[in-house]
């Protein structure tokens, strides 16, 4: 079975509200029609790199082709999960969770984006709140990486609520015009204090070689999520 190869696909995170997977080619296919339907105002931009200024139809092609090349390019040293975040069976956006030399640096960084009929729901908030316990209980990461543009209140706002502080800027160009990106640091121990929504992993024993931990490097905290 593709199962035996690619262990991911047994990999399921869950909160009281939802279910975060790898999705499977239809749910690719519904997850591209929700990026068609747009996912913020026309006059902002809330990605370093502008992909959703594309064409509703190109808009959707480039989700299925950008889920497909991090599948490929996949290597326990340079890895990036894109997980399909499900309420009620229905796809509502994508939550990422990557990391590079995860084994020596113990760090991750997390992105994300929902449907613009799916804001403003609290869902944002519990599906960072899945990958968050995905980084520390499971990959015993020490600290999670995020960043938002300065007018992005609406992230700045879930990262509060997960203890994030803030850790400096970064300068971009983004559609022509210089950009500031706030920069956000999550450790361990701020997590422990601020953790509130309770998290469930299955499938993730088989999954640890493929994060670049070996198997006897299973935390108690990894074994009670595995």
């Amino acid at each position: 079975m593709l199962i035996d190869h690619w262990p991911l696909l047994g990999l399921r995170l869950n909160t009281p509200r939802l279910e975060l997977r790898l999705p499977g080619d239809n749910e690719l296919a519904d997850l591209a029609d929700l990026a068609a339907e747009g996912i913020h105002e026309p006059d902002r931009m809330p990605f370093l790199v502008p992909w959703t200024d594309l064409p509703p139809a190109e808009r959707a092609r480039s989700v299925v082709q950008h889920h497909w090349l991090r599948r490929g390019t996949w290597s326990p040293d340079n890895w990036a999960l894109n997980l399909a975040v499900f309420e009620n069976g229905q796809v509502v956006g994508l939550q990422t969770v990557a990391a590079r030399d995860l084994a020596v640096l113990r760090q991750v960084s997390t992105g994300s984006w929902l449907g613009a009929r799916y804001q403003r729901q609290g869902i944002g908030t519990e599906m960072r709140a899945a990958v968050l316990h995905l980084a520390f209980a499971g990959l015993n990461a020490l600290e999670a990486t995020s960043g938002a543009f300065e007018d992005n209140a609406t992230s700045f706002a879930v990262s509060q609520k997960h203890g994030y502080e803030l850790d400096g800027i970064d300068r971009h160009v983004v559609r022509g015009r210089p950009t500031t990106t706030r920069r956000l640091r999550l450790t361990r121990t701020r997590w422990e204090t601020h953790q509130h929504v309770p998290v469930s992993i299955s499938g993730l024993t088989p999954c640890l070689p493929m994060f670049g931990l070996p198997d006897d490097d299973c935390t108690d905290h990894q074994r009670s999520a595995s």
